[in-house]
């Protein structure tokens, strides 16, 4: 195996000393035009690289930050990873980004991992784990932020998205235009998003005299939203009207309603949530809550940084989404 050359190689090869490679390698004044071209050229020649693990080590950093998501395959996070991704780089961070499967236990486990590997901070988004061992393991972060799940500002920051006062609009919205029959299309119990989904209907309805007709849990996926449909229109329920936890949802039901041939809003009006892509492609149009994905991975990103750096600029940050209506709604 060929040796990887040393910074004593390279100032041997450049005729100066290894302290002086260093502090031209590093960008730092003091040496002449001509002893900086020979340095670098020996670099060059000799293909040199620097050890950052090592540098690293000295510094206590790593330049690694972790991302840990609930699930990938939804278009939801892919946007906060860019987000945080284009923040990262140019505060000389590198992004290692792990997904969990919505699976608490693994989530545990890969923020173990992201520990022992040293990473500088980590940004969880939408945390399934209990609050009790969340916050154990976030204790042991340099910095930690946290996406959509609220914590101890001493612990970590957080970005939450106000999905309550989201989903009252959506719910007035939908009682203005004649709906009276409203059903839930629910997520997973452990995501506290989900929680706050329901916080916001159900106090909305209970403002307009009304009440929820059914609450069906669902994965947050299309087959959720499929099996979800099919527990909602079997249940012999009145319906006019469904919310669901997120445009995948909303997505899956809506193929099922065509099948059955019920008609997109004139039988039942729906409304999805996070605003991906697919949510105005789809026929009809969805109406749904937009969140500003992008903009809320590179938000948490920076709040992490200043974190790092130990500067609690923002120690917490609260989004209210927008409720965008489509032809899903229209004549609702």
């Amino acid at each position: 195996m060929q040796r990887h050359a040393t910074l004593a190689d390279v100032a041997a090869k450049a005729g100066v000393s290894p302290m002086t490679v260093s502090r031209i390698i590093n960008g730092r004044n003091g040496a002449s035009a001509a002893t900086k071209e020979r340095v670098l050229a020996a670099v060059r020649e000799l293909d040199y690289r620097p050890n950052t693990l090592a540098k690293g080590l000295k510094i206590d950093r790593s330049g690694i930050v972790g991302l840990i998501v609930p699930d990938i395959v939804n278009p939801f996070f892919p946007e906060i990873i860019r987000g945080a991704e284009l923040a990262a780089r140019p505060a000389g961070y590198t992004l290692l980004c792990c997904n969990v499967v919505e699976d608490p236990a693994r989530e545990e486990e890969v923020l173990e991992t992201l520990l022992n590997r040293r990473v500088d901070g980590v940004i969880i988004c939408s945390a399934r784990m209990s609050d009790k061992r969340l916050f154990d393991s976030v204790k042991r972060c340099k910095a930690a932020v946290l996406i959509n799940r609220s914590a101890p500002k001493s612990i970590a920051g957080t970005i939450e998205v106000d999905y309550r006062r989201g989903m009252i609009a959506a719910i007035d919205h939908l009682v203005r235009n004649g709906r009276r029959h409203i059903a839930y299309a629910g997520g997973h119990a452990t995501s506290r998003g989900d929680q706050q989904r329901r916080q916001g209907i159900l106090q909305a309805l209970d403002s307009h005299g009304l009440e929820l007709v059914l609450d069906v849990p669902c994965s947050p996926d299309i087959q959720g939203g499929v099996a979800g449909a099919t527990a909602l229109l079997d249940s012999g329920k009145q319906i006019d009207a469904i919310i669901c936890y997120n445009d995948l949802i909303a997505i899956g039901l809506l193929g099922v309603l065509k099948e059955r041939s019920i008609a997109v809003p004139h039988d039942i009006a729906m409304i999805g949530c996070d605003d991906i892509l697919a949510a105005s492609l789809v026929n009809p149009p969805l109406s749904t809550l937009r969140v500003a994905k992008e903009d809320l991975g590179a938000a948490a990103m920076r709040m992490l940084i200043d974190r790092i750096d130990q500067r609690h600029i923002q120690q917490g940050i609260v989004i209210e989404p927008e409720l965008v209506l489509r032809a899903s709604t229209e004549g609702a």
